[in-house]
């Protein structure tokens, strides 16, 4: 059989360096091929073991790339990762991999292979008119070391002793597809004894290897497989294929055709009109395209990656009638999470839409937390990830995946005169922002994820390392936001994404709210100034404490004067309540009329959804805090568009950037941006931990737990459980008309607080509880 791709199938897990390591000093230098190629470049270097020290006790490869790369010892790759070293901001940092590989020196003669990929810092990207940013030159760097029983030392560099060929990837490119011709695979290229005549040296790229950093962040990897669901052909006669979930990843093509004929695969999301619905793909091409041999040929083309459901397959020899099982599977990428927190409950719909927060998670969280998969973007939008991490730190363990991107996110900052831009890495600035992002400064709750991811991860985790290596972040930003505010307090000037994709505004003008912008920024300032008051004080920061403090409370009693009249808050819609309950700006008293004119608001819209990307995270909590449980539970089980369950009923399988990305009647949202995998909207699955599931911490990192459960709905059950840092602690509830049954189990060295309304509450300790409550 001829691979013609260049990973194989056999690899041994590999081991991520840890946030402490210990950075490697450099001697190698990164190397590009000496002559262009008409295809992706393949390096290689051969050599012997030195003799007389006894038998390899230990091998250790160093590696990463000005692009991509994979990695191979002797013909099989040295790891299950792929789209190494991911993105980072590379005009600063640049990950790179260490990797155990005794395992593969198991001959006396041994080759160290590089295959490159464009990726991100090779690459082209943004919209319209792409740019490549960080570089024009496509390389990769590796280091060998090895240890002999004697204590003996041998050392392989890239260097110009390493030879150059070309792959059989012609092309490749994150958004538009790989190009692979199975006639060019040359196979054993990383073996020893490959004869090398056709190959050329190598040139040195120059490259500050200061910037080399250890890879802190989980790996991508190959997840699961899915196999196609549905084969059949469109009305215009189109091949389409159906894998049944919105996934990101490729399709790996097992095939035998005529030498020189071509299959293409073209991904989308969705249908429209029974045929490949392509335009919200923008000008992402999303195609790839493979070239048989003649033989038996597999192409996986992991030098790209896609978001889709649906394929449309052209070219496959002898028509649908020849595919045969096996031909076709979808393989499902994303960075290397461990799930540790789950629900579900007694409604299929809620229990879909929570399936569909971690598929869109899951796709989403590839090298970094990007906003969507499929179109010409793909990037580290701030404000997405504001909102959504306490969902993702419950459902994955996020920790080093969100503190390494952290990182990037302090030197895209501290580089840009303390604001925190829009996306991470910053691509905008390179691409040119759009006219209406302008004048560019800071912006609530995007440049809020300074803030409010670090401590989103603190209370997951209760790690407080995180808040000391965010702090000069948390600080910058909140005193940039301080020099922001106009004469009478408020943070009312400056572009702001406000309730960015509120339902009612036009398809082409998603920031137009009907939420004051001001009140929306204002509101998140207090939220941001309370964490980093709060941050201060864990860190024993007193100084910091009473500055953030005298901040937030000047910024309340700003926003109280400014925007709170009578009993009515500024635009006098559900984002604003939301947002001043959820953010606790009001007094008690004004809380209660607050949750009343929010409840009030909500039936007036007949339960729909009538906020955007501010709102929609909080207005749960802001309801079922002011005592109206069953008004949330009425807008949670909404099915009528907009609503968290339309685009179940949709067919939706993972969570759509817009609350009508597909119409009811079949046809895709006229407006130019729009994803239908976009994770954001599903920040409501953490209020569905604590409130419907009932399993909350009290205290940081779940060290001392809130079991409170809010049956409504008319659900007869549900249950949540969490991998704590102390084990696992779950909660079940089933009502009946015998009456509530709770079942909890506390992990060890961690108490609970037991919360029933209408009853006193009650202490927990370690250990399996049974309550019922009549």
């Amino acid at each position: 059989m001829t691979t013609a791709h260049p990973v194989g199938t056999a690899c041994a897990i590999g081991t991520i360096a840890p946030m402490e390591k210990i950075m490697h000093t450099w001697t190698a230098q990164f190397i590009a091929p000496e002559h262009e190629l008409d295809a992706a470049p393949l390096l290689r270097r051969e050599f012997v073991l030195d003799e007389g020290h006894g038998p390899l006790v230990t091998a250790t490869l160093y590696y990463t790339a000005l692009g991509i790369v994979e990695a191979f010892i002797n013909g099989a790759p040295v790891s299950p990762d792929v789209l190494t070293p991911g993105w980072t901001s590379f005009e600063w940092r640049l990950r790179y991999v260490e990797q155990d590989v005794t395992a593969f020196v198991d001959a006396n003669r041994v080759v160290v292979g590089l295959a490159l990929g464009d990726g991100w810092f090779h690459g082209s990207l943004g919209w319209h008119d792409r740019v490549r940013p960080y570089g024009s030159k496509l390389a990769g760097i590796a280091e060998l070391h090895l240890t002999f029983a004697d204590g003996h030392h041998q050392r392989v560099i890239s260097d110009d002793a390493w030879q150059s060929g070309r792959s059989a990837v012609t092309a490749n490119s994150l958004y538009d597809g790989q190009k692979i011709d199975a006639r060019r695979t040359q196979p054993g290229w990383a073996s020893p004894g490959f004869d090398t005549s056709g190959w050329s040296g190598v040139r040195p790229v120059a490259f500050d290897r200061a910037r080399l950093a250890p890879a802190a962040s989980p790996p991508v990897r190959r997840q699961e497989e899915l196999t196609p669901q549905r084969v059949w052909e469109s009305p215009s006669g189109k091949t389409l294929v159906d894998f049944g979930q919105n996934l990101v990843g490729w399709v790996r093509v097992s095939v035998r055709g005529d030498a020189g004929d071509s299959i293409s695969i073209r991904h989308a999301e969705v249908l429209e009109h029974d045929e490949l619905g392509v335009r919200p793909l923008r000008g992402a091409a999303a195609t790839d395209r493979f070239t048989m041999s003649g033989g038996d040929d597999l192409f996986e083309p992991t030098f790209t990656f896609h978001g889709f459901r649906y394929i449309e397959l052209t070219g496959w020899p002898g028509g649908i009638e020849a595919l045969q099982d096996g031909g076709l599977v979808a393989v499902v990428v994303s960075s290397e999470l461990r799930r540790i927190g789950r629900f579900s409950c007694s409604n299929p719909l809620l229990n879909r839409l929570h399936e569909n927060v971690v598929w869109g998670m899951r796709g989403n969280f590839l090298a970094l937390p990007t906003d969507c998969p499929q179109r010409d973007e793909r990037l580290g939008w701030t404000g997405d990830i504001a909102v959504f991490a306490p969902t993702a730190a419950y459902l994955f363990d996020t920790s080093d995946f969100l503190r390494d991107w952290l990182r990037d996110l302090a030197l895209e900052q501290q580089h840009n005169g303390d604001v925190v831009p829009f996306v991470v890495p910053d691509l905008l600035k390179h691409l040119g922002h759009p006219p209406e992002f302008e004048p560019l400064d800071s912006t609530a709750i995007w440049s809020d994820a300074a803030v409010w991811v670090p401590w989103a991860l603190w209370e997951a985790y209760g790690d407080p390392s995180v808040l000391g290596d965010a702090f000069p972040s948390i600080s910058a930003h909140t005193r940039h936001v301080r020099s922001l505010l106009s004469a009478n307090g408020v943070w009312d000037s400056g572009f702001q994404f406000g309730d960015w994709l509120d339902p009612d505004a036009p398809a082409e003008r998603a920031d137009e709210a009907k939420a004051d912008p001001g009140v929306v920024a204002t509101a998140s300032l207090y939220r941001t100034a309370c964490m980093a008051r709060d941050a201060a004080g864990i860190l024993d920061r007193e100084s910091d404490r009473k500055e953030f403090d005298a901040l937030a409370a000047s910024v309340r009693a700003a926003f109280c004067t400014v925007y709170v009249d009578g009993r009515r808050i500024r635009s006098d819609c559900t984002t604003v309540y939301a947002l001043a309950i959820a953010f606790e700006l009001l007094d008690a008293a004004d809380t209660v009329w607050a949750g009343a004119r929010l409840a009030e608001l909500v039936e007036a819209s007949g339960f729909r959804i009538s906020t955007g990307f501010a709102g929609t995270p909080f207005i749960m909590d802001a309801l079922s805090s002011t005592g109206h449980v069953d008004t949330a539970y009425r807008l949670l089980l909404e099915q009528q568009c907009p609503s968290w369950l339309y685009p179940v009923t949709m067919g939706a399988t993972t969570i759509w950037e817009r609350w009508d990305s597909m119409l009811p009647e079949g046809r895709i949202n006229p407006g130019e941006m729009t994803s239908f995998n976009h994770y954001a909207l599903g920040a409501v699955a953490d209020w569905m931990h604590r409130t419907l599931g009932g399993l909350a911490p009290l205290e940081p990192g779940y060290r001392r737990l809130l079991i409170h459960p809010r049956p409504g709905g008319g659900l007869d059950w549900a249950e949540s459980s969490l991998e704590t840092p102390f084990g696992l602690a779950s909660v079940r509830w089933e009502s009946s008309s015998a009456g509530l049954r709770i079942d909890v189990k506390v992990p060890q060295s961690v108490t609970a607080l037991l919360r029933i309304d209408s009853r006193p509450d009650r202490e927990l300790e370690p250990g399996h509880h049974t309550i019922s409550s009549s």
